[in-house]
């Protein structure tokens, strides 16, 4: 499971279908082009959907379990730059077309310049 950060948020997909989600996002940024991201929570974090708003103002980071580089499926890339095109935004699909779950979905990393709070006794 690779890791895509962004802004505050990390989301947790399969390297191989990360590999594609960075392919797509890197070219939407370099047209400075922002656009809504959806996909299905997995079951470890709950069910449900989250959708979150990509714009090339936010620093974003894609960190691989692997350390090989995955082919690159044509078909599949031009489905979600498809997507991503679309009226409701790049849905993270599966290779096979069906939608893609991703872990840790909307969880919160704390803000890198906040301090914690000390209790002084």
């Amino acid at each position: 499971m690779g890791t895509l950060i962004y802004g505050p948020q990390d989301v947790e997909f399969d390297d191989r279908l990360l590999t594609h989600l960075e392919i797509v996002i890197v070219n939407k940024f370099r047209r400075r082009e922002s656009f809504l991201m959806s996909w299905l929570d997995d079951l470890s974090v709950g069910s449900g959907r989250s959708s979150m708003w990509m714009s090339a103002e936010v620093p974003v980071y894609f960190k691989y379990l692997g350390s090989r580089v995955p082919a690159i499926n044509r078909d599949w890339l031009r489905l979600l730059e498809t997507e991503a095109n679309g009226p409701r935004g790049l849905i993270v699909l599966d290779e096979d077309g069906s939608p893609a779950h991703a872990g840790r979905a909307g969880q919160q990393r704390p803000d890198r310049d906040a301090h914690p709070v000390r209790k002084i006794a």
